[in-house]
C-alpha cells in the first residue's frame, strides 16, 4: 500500500485525524502510568507477581465487561460512550498518586482495573464506529495507522515515560496519564461524522439476547470465527511481556529506564509491524489467514531466543523483532472482523475478540510472574515462548481451508 494514502487519509478526513489524534494522546498517557506504576509496585513489593497483577489488572475487566460493551455499542450513541469512558479514565488515573507505600499498593491496582474497565466500553465503541468514519475504501489505511499508533505511543511513551518517571518522579507521570485523558475527550466532542451507520435506531439494551446473538453471528461465519479465536489463542504466549520489567531490573539491572527502554522497543515493533503486514497481504483473505500464522510464529520464536541475549541492548532489539510479528497479528485480525462483520454486529464481535483475548492475557501475564517467583525468568519465557509457536502451528492447520490454494488452481497453475 503506498504511502500517499495515509498522508492522503489524514489530510482529507478531519474526523478521522480528531480519532487517530485523541486515540495517539491517551495511549502516550497510558505508557507514562505503566511504566511508573510498574516500577513504583517492584521497588515497594519486590514481587514478580505483584507486577503481574498490575498487568492483570489492565486486561482482566476487558474480559469482565466485554459482554455488556459489545451490546452497548450496537445500541447506544458510541461518540458519548467514548467521551463518558475517557472523562472516568482522567478522573480513575489521579488515583495513582496515593500509592505512597507498600500497604496502599492496591490503590494503584484499583484504578488501573477502574481505567480498564472503561476502557473496555470505549475500544468496541472506537472499533466499530471506524469503518462508518472513513468507509470501506479508506478502512485498511486506518486501520494500520491505528494499529500503528500503538506502537508510536508504546515505543515513545515507555522510554520517555521511563526517563520522566526517575527524572521528574512518578507523580508526573501519572497526572499526564489523566491529562490526556481529558484531552482525548475533547477531540472526540468535535468529531461530526457518524459512528453508526443508523443512529436513530432503537437503543434499548437486552444483554443476554444481544450476547446471544453475537454468538451465533461468530459461530456461522467460519471466517469471524478463526479471526477470534487467533486473537485468544495469542493472548496465551503474552505472559512474557510480564517478564520484560523483571528482565529490565533483575537480569540487567537497567532499572525504570531499562522498563521504559524494553517496552519501547516494542513499541517500534508494534509501529512497523501493521505496515508490512497490509503491504504484503493486500486484500487477499487468503493471504491475511497465512501471514495470521505466520505473525504468530514470529512472535513465539523471537521471545524464545530473548532469554540467551547477553544485555539489554540486543534484547530490545529482539523485542523489535517479536512484536514486527505481535503488531501484524493484531492489526490483521482486527481489519479482518471488521471488514467481514455488519455494522449491526459489529460491536458485539469487537469485544467479544476484545473479551476473549484479554481473558487469555490476564491468565497468561498472572501464570508468567508466579512462575517468575519460583524458577529462573529465563526459563519462564522460553516456555511461554514455545506455547505461542505451538499455537501458531494449531491454528494455521485448523485453518488451512481458509488459506490453502484450491487443488484445481494449484493443479493448473503447475501445468502453466
Amino acid at each position: 500500500m503506498r504511502s500517499g494514502a495515509y498522508l492522503d487519509l489524514l489530510r482529507t478526513n478531519s474526523d478521522f485525524r480528531r480519532l487517530w489524534t485523541a486515540q495517539l494522546i491517551s495511549l502516550g498517557g497510558d505508557w507514562f502510568n505503566s511504566v511508573a506504576l510498574l516500577g513504583l509496585v517492584i521497588d515497594l513489593t519486590g514481587s514478580g507477581l505483584a507486577a503481574s497483577l498490575v498487568l492483570a489488572a489492565s486486561l482482566l475487566p476487558q474480559f469482565l465487561f466485554a459482554p455488556i460493551a459489545g451490546p452497548l455499542a450496537d445500541r447506544l450513541d458510541r461518540r458519548k460512550v467514548m467521551i463518558v469512558c475517557d472523562l472516568a479514565r482522567a478522573a480513575l488515573a489521579l488515583g495513582m498518586l496515593a500509592v505512597r507505600s507498600q500497604d496502599a499498593v492496591w490503590i494503584g491496582i484499583l484504578c488501573l482495573a477502574g481505567i480498564s474497565t472503561f476502557g473496555a466500553f470505549f475500544q468496541p465503541a472506537s472499533g466499530a464506529a471506524l469503518p462508518n468514519l472513513v468507509g470501506a475504501s479508506q478502512l485498511a489505511p486506518a486501520n494500520a495507522l491505528m494499529g500503528a499508533t500503538w506502537g508510536v505511543m508504546l515505543a515513545i511513551g515507555a522510554a520517555v515515560g521511563g526517563v520522566v518517571a526517575t527524572v521528574f518522579g512518578r507523580d508526573v507521570a501519572f497526572i499526564l496519564n489523566a491529562a490526556s485523558f481529558a484531552w482525548s475527550a475533547l477531540l472526540i466532542v468535535r468529531v461530526r461524522g457518524r459512528f453508526k451507520e443508523d443512529e436513530d435506531a432503537p437503543r434499548r439494551v437486552h444483554p443476554i439476547k444481544d450476547i446471544r446473538e453475537g454468538l451465533l453471528y461468530a459461530r456461522s461465519d467460519r471466517k469471524v470465527l478463526a479471526l477470534i479465536a487467533t486473537k485468544g489463542g495469542f493472548g496465551l504466549g503474552v505472559g512474557v511481556i510480564a517478564l520484560l520489567p523483571i528482565f529490565a531490573k533483575d537480569v540487567f539491572d537497567a532499572g525504570d529506564t531499562g522498563i521504559g527502554f524494553l517496552f519501547a522497543a516494542r513499541g517500534i515493533g508494534a509501529l512497523l509491524g501493521p505496515f508490512g503486514a497490509r503491504a504484503l497481504v493486500g486484500d487477499s483473505d487468503r493471504r491475511l489467514f497465512i501471514a495470521i500464522g505466520a505473525s504468530m510464529a514470529l512472535y513465539g520464536v523471537a521471545y524464545f531466543v530473548f532469554p540467551f541475549m547477553p544485555g539489554i541492548l540486543p534484547a530490545a532489539a529482539i523485542a523489535i523483532v517479536a512484536h514486527l510479528g505481535g503488531g501484524a497479528q493484531w492489526l490483521l485480525s482486527s481489519f479482518g472482523l471488521q471488514k467481514m462483520t455488519q455494522d449491526h454486529m459489529r460491536g458485539r464481535i469487537l469485544a467479544l475478540d476484545l473479551g476473549l483475548v484479554s481473558l487469555t492475557m490476564s491468565l497468561s501475564v498472572l501464570g508468567a510472574g508466579k512462575l517468575a517467583d519460583l524458577f529462573d525468568p529465563r526459563l519462564v519465557m522460553i516456555g511461554f515462548a514455545s506455547v505461542e509457536i505451538v499455537y501458531a502451528i494449531v491454528w494455521l492447520s485448523a485453518t488451512r481451508s481458509l488459506w490453502a490454494a484450491p487443488k484445481a488452481a494449484a493443479g493448473m497453475s503447475a501445468e502453466g
